[in-house]
Parts: structure tokens; sequence; C-alpha cells
């Protein structure tokens, strides 16, 4: 019979996925996988939770969608409420979305509608850091700073200046303190702002920990403070990116709330719908919807599926098992756990160079050599081999290559459903640990 989809890659056959058993994901031919990566950091709760499933099938019988243009819902209206009460300082409004990209396209997009509305017309220049990665479509990919993602596309991109990442591993220089390392990275923000002109810069843009392109590097101590005097001291916003490491993933709600620092925008997914229905979300303070709401009074932007019911549903229920399960303190305990048995396993590895991360969400970065960190030749496909070796022993993890300019470099990332148990834990580390083994061996 002919196949019609058109996949990620025209090459190879993908399984097809039947079933979902906790942490575990089990195909046509009843192999089980467990879920190492939540997919990409989506799967919080696993893949069988009955009540996200009770929580869409309720909405599905009242209402599954009504234009926003027209309507809101109970669903939306509750989400929304429920998501500032335990944001950071001064967000006060949700723009509900259906993913990632799309929230930080909004983002981009208002903090420019912002400073119009404002009388500040010159601000238009984002900045981002090297190495990082804000989504897929035309904004989101200017902003983002992984030249492999970028690369066919630039043409069509706008100009986006891109600084050096908190990237502690690779980067703190012998004999300096982590505080003062940070402190130094911070400060080529300031640097970028003044070659560009303060008044011409709109947002600098940042994960807390970075995710895919990187492997679950969190910023080091004080740094994302610093981050936040430069941008106040030059009216620039701060625009947190915690699509992937946040809704609990860290082991806190939202990522930040660990760094002690409140952005004027964060944009959330993944996590959010637990990957039951397609999610995201754009929070963002008082001060900007107050400007819009005293000025044009009118967002221009949207989306046909933005705060759909049966996706905000989802979300509701998922913040709900969240917290009357006490997951945050579980993704703190079972991520150091995570943490440990990694430790154990591959901390002296030949070829493990660094074991990072926060809560649940953890990242291993592979080199040829320890002692110089020297990276595999890109050729080989560490990180493709590692990605094989791994889903053929039935575990799912998320490995990429590029770690250090988009070239050189591999590293894989672990983001385990929250409900992962101790038994489980031990049998993603025995897989992850034969898989790079053989992957370098081949």
């Amino acid at each position: 019979m002919p196949k019609h989809i058109f996949g990620r890659s025209t090459k190879g056959q993908l399984p097809t996925a039947v079933s979902g058993d906790g942490c575990y994901i089990i195909d046509a031919s009843g192999k089980r996988y467990l879920d190492g990566s939540g997919g990409a950091a989506v799967s919080c709760l696993g893949h069988s939770n009955a009540r996200v499933r009770a929580a869409l099938h309720d909405q599905l019988d009242r209402l599954a969608f009504a234009h926003t243009g027209f309507f809101t819902s109970d669903a939306a209206e509750a989400l929304a409420d429920r998501l500032v009460a335990e944001a950071p300082e001064g967000i006060e409004r949700v723009y509900l979305v259906s993913g990632g990209s799309e929230a930080v396209e909004a983002a981009i997009k208002l903090a420019r509608q912002y400073f119009m509305e404002i009388g500040q017309p010159k601000r238009h220049r984002v900045i981002a850091r090297r190495q990082s990665y804000h989504g897929n479509t035309l904004g989101a990919l200017a902003t983002g700073g992984n030249e492999w993602r970028r690369a066919q596309f630039a043409p069509l991109l706008v100009e986006t200046s891109h600084i050096a990442p908190c990237y502690e591993y690779r980067d703190r220089a012998e004999g300096e303190g982590q505080e003062a390392y940070g402190r130094r990275v911070a400060d080529e923000l300031e640097d970028e702002i003044q070659r560009l002109g303060p008044e011409t810069v709109m947002a600098f843009v940042a994960e807390p920990v970075v995710g895919a392109t990187a492997g679950a590097v969190p910023a080091v101590p004080g740094y994302l403070k610093r981050i936040r005097e430069i941008c106040d001291r030059h009216g620039v916003l701060l625009i947190l990116d915690e699509v992937m490491c946040g809704m609990g993933r860290t082991g806190y709600l939202f990522a930040c709330l660990e760094d002690g620092v409140a952005p004027d925008m964060i944009t959330i997914a993944k996590g959010l719908g637990a990957g039951y229905q397609p999610i995201g979300a754009l929070m963002v303070s008082g001060a900007i919807y107050g400007a819009v709401a005293g000025g044009s009074g009118f967002f221009q932007h949207g989306h046909t599926y933005m705060g759909h019911a049966m996706a905000a549903a989802a979300a509701n229920a998922v913040l709900s098992e969240i917290e009357e399960r006490g997951l945050l303190a579980r993704v703190r305990t079972q991520g150091d756990k995570l943490d440990q048995a990694l430790r154990g396993a591959l901390g002296q590895h030949p070829h493990v160079g660094d074991i990072r991360g926060r809560g649940l969400f953890r990242g291993v970065e592979l080199v040829a050599d320890r002692e110089a960190k020297a990276t595999f030749d890109p050729a080989r496909k560490i990180h493709a081999k590692i990605k094989a070796e791994a889903f053929a022993a039935g575990l799912i993890c998320y490995p990429m290559g590029g770690t250090i300019d988009g070239v050189h470099g591999d590293h894989l990332l672990l983001a385990p459903p929250f409900i992962i148990e101790d038994a489980q834990i031990d049998e993603l580390v025995t897989k992850l640990s034969g898989a790079i083994d053989r992957a370098i061996a081949a």
C-alpha cells in the first residue's frame, strides 16, 4: 500500500506507535520503548494518564471549538488564571497558542508592537545567544542561534544579533568562579546593546536551561540576574523561552523561579499539554498588556486554533496532576536519582565530558578525548548512532550534533516523564550506557 505522509525524513521506515503505558510507547509489533526524552521533553505525565483523557472527553461532550474572534471559553479562562497565579512577579496575561514556535513568534511581534504603542518605533532589534533554539517559524528561527538550522534559510531571516551562551563546561576559564564567569558572558549583552544603539534594541531572548541545541545547559548562578539588570538599564524586554525547560521539567513550574528572575514575557508549550493536545502560551507582564489596552486595543496577530477549548482543558488537567500529585517535588527527587545514576555509570567514561542539567532535564556531552574536551569528527555522527542503538534496545532519547557551534560536538538530552520510577531510571541508564558504547565502537 503506498504511503503519502511527508515525514521528518524521507529515509527509512518508522515503526507505528499504537498505544501508551505510563513511561512506555508500544509499537504495532508489541515492542515497548521507554520514553527517556518525553519525545522532545513533551510527555511529562507519560502516555496513558486517565485524568487528562477524562478531561478531554468531558470537554468534547460540551464544546470542541469556538473561534476566539467571537468567544472565550471556561477552559481557556481557567487555564490563564492558573498560570498567572503561579507565574513570576509581574506576569499578568496569557495568550494561548498551539505550540512553542507560535509562542515565540507572538512574543517577537508583541515586543515590536509594544514599543510602537509607547512611542519608541526605532526599537526593532532582537539579541539572542549562539547555539540557542527558539522555534522553526521564520521569526523564531531568526531569533535562534543554531547555525545548522539557520543556514539554508538565512536569506529569509531577519537580522538578529547573537552573543555567547552561558556554557560553563566549554567556556568558563580555569580559576574563574561561576559567578564571575556568568557576569563576564552576561556583559556581552551590554556590549552588543551599545554596539547596536540602545534606542534600537527591543528584546533579549534566552532559555534559562538550554535544551535541544546544547543538551540541558543551565545558567550559572547570577547570570540571569545580571541579564535582567542590563535589560532594565536600557529599557530592553527580557523574553525567557521556557518551551522546553518550563512547566515543571526542572522541578519548578517556571524554570526562571530557581534563578530568582522575573522576565517581561515567558513562552511555554510542550509539557503544558503533556502531548495530549497541541498547546503553547505567551505570558506577558501587566505593563505590556496595559500598553496595548491603553493604546490601539488590538494585538495585530492571531491564529485560528489559539485558545482552543480542548487544548486548554487538557492543560488544566495536566496542571491539576502536577499540583495534586506533588510532581514538582518528585521531579527534583527523581532528577537527583537520575543524575546520580548517570554519574555512577558514565561519570568516568573516557568519552563522556560532562553530565549536567536540572530536575528531570539532563544532558550528557560526548567527547573523543576527555582531558582535552576534543570532539568527535562530525562525519562519524556519533549522536545519530547513539539514537539508533538506543532505539533498537527499546529506549527513546534525544541526541543531537553540533553542540558547540552547529557543526562540532555531540550530546544527548534526557527528559523522561515525571512519573518515572526508580527501576525505570536504572533501565534508562543501562540501555543508554550500552548504546553509547556500541555507537562509539562502531
